[in-house]
């Protein structure tokens, strides 16, 4: 498919006048039409509810859009629980799925009387004895172990990662849970990221809607909610095809009919966590060419780095990139894309075969509404930039403003040192 950036060069030099670059720019226009479509795709479900993962896009403004939508939040830290609380997310619009977790971040999310997701067996005797005990409903997070595969291709090593319950540990926690007075239960597990597949879905759904037919089979604990978490992905490369969700939704749902329904399990909630899905392609990376470099190889370096988007350098992971202006000029330059850490993988492409790049051109690299800003650093003492909303109408909002050097020395008591 034929990647486009959802603005346009001359939106970019009138922003220019006001933001400087590099900055995050979201897509509001993009990201309500997609939480529409999602919405669609599970409408025959009645409980259906999607629960943004925030640590993916960890801005209120974003959040206040997606709650307009109808979307919970899934949090997995005090500080986004924090956040969650003071927009308004209370109860059971707030999933808590965090792992190694303090007993604070447990006493805070019973406090919101948060959906709580145990990543471990110990966790129960842990919230009972240092977290102030149980709340009355209750998720726990499975991993099943071995390889995930569809067909024949492996997507995930669950037995590499270090979450969740097995199923011996699942069906006895929730014996245990429920001696304990637990009233609600829910069931979770995440089996591999950033799926390009319309199986990934139905695939995992028959997997835990089969675990809690056993669970009530075995304990007698009736499943209230079944969450299929994230991992849907998004096509970060021109030649994938981006998921089909509603192709998704009605595989989940033939799952649910098969193996659900005739369980008496038919009143089960599907609960969604994506992060990816739905932000990854409604936020770009606008930056601009400030140096070029002719040694080895040709490279042009930006005014934006790896504290922007780290995903390239710390991954290796491709994000597509449009020399705004240069679209349709042939793209017979080879270029490495630098930022300019101290760090040689600090580079946003490598043997990019793009137009010829002047210095001054608009750089937009694609795709990084999701785990983008959200991971950014201060290595080199680098600031992160700002993040800005387009919004419906065609106005642009700072929705987070730039980072600035008494940002940056915040937390230093210079008088103490000084001493």
């Amino acid at each position: 498919m034929e990647k486009k950036p959802f603005v346009t060069l001359e939106k970019l030099k009138e922003i220019d006048k006001t933001y400087p670059t590099p900055y995050h720019l979201y897509d509001e226009k993009g990201i309500r039409e997609n939480a529409k479509r999602l919405k669609e795709a599970f409408a025959w479900n009645k409980g259906f509810k999607e629960y943004f993962a925030v640590k993916a896009t960890p801005n209120p403004f974003i959040l206040n859009i997606l709650k307009d939508c109808g979307c919970g939040v899934d949090c997995s830290s005090m500080t986004e629980l924090m956040m969650s609380d003071k927009l308004g997310f209370h109860g059971d619009d707030i999933m808590f799925s965090s792992n190694d977790t303090p007993a604070e971040e447990f006493e805070f999310a019973k406090k919101l009387d948060a959906q709580i997701n145990l990543d471990d067996f110990t966790h129960i005797e842990f919230m009972e004895k240092q977290a102030g005990g149980l709340p009355e409903k209750i998720c726990c997070r499975f991993n099943p172990g071995g390889k995930f595969k569809i067909s024949t291709t492996i997507m995930d090593n669950p037995g590499e990662a270090k979450y969740g319950f097995t199923k011996e540990q699942l069906i006895e926690g929730y014996r245990i849970l429920k001696e304990k007075g637990v009233k609600k239960f829910g069931l979770h597990s995440f089996l591999a990221s950033n799926t390009v597949s319309n199986e990934y879905y139905p695939t995992l759904a028959k997997i835990l809607f089969e675990t809690a037919v056993e669970v009530k089979e075995k304990t007698g604990v009736k499943i209230s909610f079944i969450n299929l978490s994230g991992g849907v992905g998004i096509p970060y490369r021109p030649d994938q095809e981006p998921n089909d969700i509603y192709a998704i939704g009605e595989g989940v749902r033939k799952a649910f009919e098969e193996i659900l329904v005739p369980a008496g399990m038919g009143d089960v909630a599907i609960y969604t966590e994506l992060g990816r899905y739905m932000l990854g392609p409604y936020g770009c990376l606008v930056t601009k060419a400030i140096h070029e470099k002719h040694i080895h190889k040709e490279y042009i370096g930006l005014d934006a780095c790896a504290v922007n988007l780290m995903r390239p350098a710390m991954y290796g992971a491709y994000h597509h990139i449009t020399v705004m202006g240069k679209e349709n000029e042939p793209c017979d330059h080879k270029y490495d894309i630098t930022g300019s850490l101290c760090e040689n993988n600090d580079k946003f492409a490598v043997d990019r075969m793009l137009p010829k790049i002047d210095m001054g051109d608009f750089i937009v690299i694609h795709d990084t509404g999701a785990h983008g800003f959200a991971m950014g650093y201060n290595y080199n003492g680098k600031l992160k930039s700002a993040e800005l909303l387009l919004k419906e109408n065609g106005d642009v909002q700072m929705i987070r403003r730039a980072e600035t050097p008494k940002d940056y020395f915040a937390t230093f008591d210079f008088c103490d040192i000084l001493k």
